[in-house]
């Protein structure tokens, strides 16, 4: 059984949004806003979700960085061939993928996937 304190959301950022293509701090911020709203949206009727947001001032996300487009879609994808529900937010009118956001999960369970990225940071 899974309690709700073990619950955890992974957000996933681009980190040469910032760095390498020069987009401003809070639209940054906008696209991890965006792809947990998302996540949440889309899995709101699965059990661990209802949990996490049973407490709203005990949500608990990690918030990381891929290095650009492939290693964010490259994480997708082997998140969903593990099985592992998400959501990887697409920019309009850009059509370009900037973040992705799992449903909330234990972190033991899938922490082991996200391993190879590092807290995102702004410099």
């Amino acid at each position: 059984r899974t309690s709700r304190m073990s619950l955890v959301q992974y957000i996933v950022v681009r980190g040469d949004l910032l760095r390498v293509l020069g987009w401003p701090v809070g639209a940054v911020v906008a696209q991890a806003c965006h792809a947990s709203t998302a996540a949440m949206h889309a899995f709101r009727d699965d059990a661990e979700t209802a949990k996490y947001l049973a407490d709203l001032d005990r949500m608990h996300k990690i918030v990381l960085e891929a290095a650009d487009a492939d290693a964010l879609t490259g994480l997708a994808e082997a998140l969903k061939q593990s099985g592992v529900l998400h959501r990887l937010w697409i920019e309009q009118p850009e059509n370009i993928p900037t973040c992705l956001a799992t449903k909330p999960y234990a972190k033991e369970k899938i922490q082991g996937l996200f391993k190879k990225f590092k807290l995102y940071k702004s410099n």
